[in-house]
């Protein structure tokens, strides 16, 4: 695998969205690579980051619509859209 294959794939190696042979072609380059495995490292650190620190909830406004809306189209897990309709205090 060059480092165009490499870094066009590793969004979809990152979500998990590979077989297992495209992860393995990947992992591979990536020990061989210096510079391609850096932007990866980049990649993760720069993910977790954002996984970490963005912890916005929609407004309840919103959330009540969109449950109202998953309702209308029979959603069986409409429900959990709805904030009255969540049992936990982890809003």
């Amino acid at each position: 695998m060059d480092c165009d294959k490499a870094t066009y794939r590793v969004y979809g190696y990152l979500d998990g969205q590979l077989t297992f042979y495209r992860r393995w072609s990947i992992r591979r380059h990536l020990t061989r690579c210096p510079p391609c495995a850096q932007g990866f490292d980049f990649e993760v650190e720069l993910r977790q980051i954002v996984s970490s620190k963005c912890r916005d909830q929609a407004p309840d406004e919103l959330r009540r619509r969109i449950a109202a809306v998953l309702e209308e189209h029979g959603c069986p897990s409409a429900d959990a859209a709805h904030p009255e309709g969540r049992h936990d205090d982890a809003r």
